[in-house]
């Protein structure tokens, strides 16, 4: 695009006209534009608008916190679970949305801060302003005519209360309420360090959840394969996570006597590389602090039924799978699969429609009486596992991933998996004999603890950032600034010799919105009057 050239192009004036040209339209939107992003009117709307972003995160389950309730979303909502999953509903905090909301906030919050920080401190290095012509127009005014008081003395008078003063002739200028702005821009100064403290660990940071049973058997460690859901940063390699191993080894879990959790306590052992296994435990706000600022949280806990099959051929198998919670009572729900059983020892085949799993409800305190279809109590007093059995072809030869906590539904709808029995309710220790001779026995429970490994190098910016930003914003809400002249006029030459006093005319003006000014004011003209230099001390 052409500029316009706006000299005559006739006549004498033609060469001497200046050059005036417009402005491009691309670069006028632009600057446009930019004025718009950073006004604080902008901020102020973009920081609403994080807000209500995050309402979501908080009431939706979110997978980083817990999948477990993410699934039973899915379970409860099958046709609103994809359209909420798609718009990130479930990713609340790292969806793309949400990521550029904060980053425009960030970046309108610079542009807002800067200008703001220059012209604050070019006020500091100020002093007060000089004192209007006319002080009987200011919002307060006084006039003294029985003070004998010259300006150094009101001067040290506004010092020891700390105002700033300058003393210009006959006229002294205070001012006093600097501390409001700084607050001010520390405030948001502190705000941009929670937003790039979000932004470092969102780019560097990680985390992965995993549901971890009790027992050596069942030793987790720290590779991506290993963790049920995970989420790393922009700039994390699965490479670049740090070796560690654990072993969750008990769990404590206290209940009060209405059934609301009291406590959970969770005691492993670890592993890192140069170091001995060492004990530790670690609860739901005491997370477990690992070399390298990686931390492992507590989330949730339940039971993991000890279920052992013996087939046909006399083999035994036995799986401890954890069970879903569905309710406050840790009722529990599940699965226990054997798909290598019944393999004939002669010739050491598999018939994959001999394969059997078992729908599992687990009670942790069982009602006296049926139905039996809800544990009474969260934790375990009289446990109860109610099976009901399945024979015929699972589907995981196919290779298609499926859930471990569910039977797959399409081999029972086309009837390669049946039910053979009704279900029936075993205590720790029973034994069921099935149609075929085969038995199932309920050994006992495992606790399984479903913990969140996380890393976040910008946690710590985020923690002082938000320390900061409360410190600036005491400052910023209850210091008000206001400015005061003094001005000395000496007694008209008529008076009389033995009485001649100075008259003293006083000003005041607030510079934003006190309600106690008037009460200040008075009390600084007082002390005027009086003629002393006030020694109490007063708060800013």
């Amino acid at each position: 695009m052409s500029t316009v050239d706006d000299r005559p192009t006739t006549g004498p004036e033609a060469a001497e006209a200046p050059r005036r040209r417009r402005t491009l339209a691309p670069l006028a939107l632009l600057r446009n534009s930019w004025r718009q992003l950073t006004s604080m009117r902008t901020a102020l709307i973009l920081l609403f608008l994080l807000a209500v972003a995050a309402i979501p995160g908080s009431l939706l389950p979110q997978r980083n916190v817990s999948i477990e309730n993410v699934d039973a979303f899915q379970r409860e909502h099958p046709d609103w679970f994809p359209i909420v999953d798609r718009l990130g509903g479930f990713d609340v905090y790292a969806s793309p949305w949400f990521s550029a909301i904060y980053v425009l906030l960030f970046t309108s919050l610079i542009g807002c801060i800067v200008p703001r920080l220059r012209d604050h401190v070019r006020a500091l290095r100020a002093v007060p302003p000089a004192a209007p012509r006319r002080l009987d127009r200011l919002p307060r005014h006084a006039v003294l005519t029985d003070s004998d008081v010259d300006p150094a003395a009101i001067a040290a008078m506004l010092r020891k209360r700390r105002w700033r003063v300058a003393v210009r002739g006959d006229t002294v200028s205070a001012e006093k309420g600097y501390l409001k702005e700084s607050g001010n821009l520390l405030f948001h100064i502190s705000l941009i360090g929670v937003l790039l403290g979000v932004g470092l660990g969102s780019w560097y940071g990680w985390h992965g959840n995993r549901l971890l049973v009790a027992g050596p058997d069942n030793a987790f460690c720290n590779t991506l394969q290993q963790f049920s859901e995970s989420k790393l940063g922009h700039r994390v390699d699965g490479a670049d996570l740090p070796p560690f191993c654990l072993v969750l080894t008990d769990f404590e879990a206290g209940f009060l006597p209405t059934g609301q959790p009291e406590s959970f306590r969770a005691r492993a052992l670890v592993e890192q590389q140069g170091r001995t296994p060492y004990p530790a435990s670690f609860s739901v706000n005491d997370p477990l602090r690992l070399a390298g600022g990686t931390s492992v949280y507590l989330l949730g806990h339940g039971y993991a039924p000890i279920v052992r099959y013996t087939d046909r051929y006399g083999k035994s198998q036995t799986s401890d799978e954890a069970f879903l919670s569905i309710d406050g009572n840790l009722t529990s729900e599940g699965v226990a699969v054997f798909p290598d059983v019944n393999i004939d020892p002669k010739t050491g085949e598999r018939d994959p429609n001999l394969q059997v799993a078992f729908e599992g409800l687990y009670l942790p305190t069982t009602p006296e009486t049926g139905p039996f279809v809800r544990s009474i109590y969260p934790a375990e007093r009289s446990p109860g596992l109610m099976l009901i059995p399945y024979r015929g072809n699972l589907g995981m030869d196919a290779g298609i991933p499926r859930s471990i906590y569910s039977l797959d539904r399409g081999q029972v709808d086309s009837g390669r998996l049946k039910q053979v029995g009704e279900g029936k309710l075993l205590r720790p220790g029973e034994k069921w004999t099935l149609d075929d001779g085969t038995t199932v026995e309920f050994v006992g429970t495992l606790q399984y603890a479903t913990i969140s490994v996380r890393y976040d190098p910008g946690e710590m910016i985020v923690l002082v950032s938000s320390a900061v930003l409360l410190v600036g914003l005491m400052p910023a809400l209850f210091i008000r600034r206001r400015r005061v002249w003094f001005r000395v006029v000496p007694a008209p030459a008529d008076t009389s010799t033995t009485d001649r006093s100075s008259l003293v005319e006083v000003g005041g003006l607030p510079r934003t919105d006190y309600s106690g000014f008037a009460e200040e004011f008075d009390r600084l003209v007082a002390a005027a009057r009086s003629g002393r230099t006030a020694t109490e001390e007063e708060t800013d």
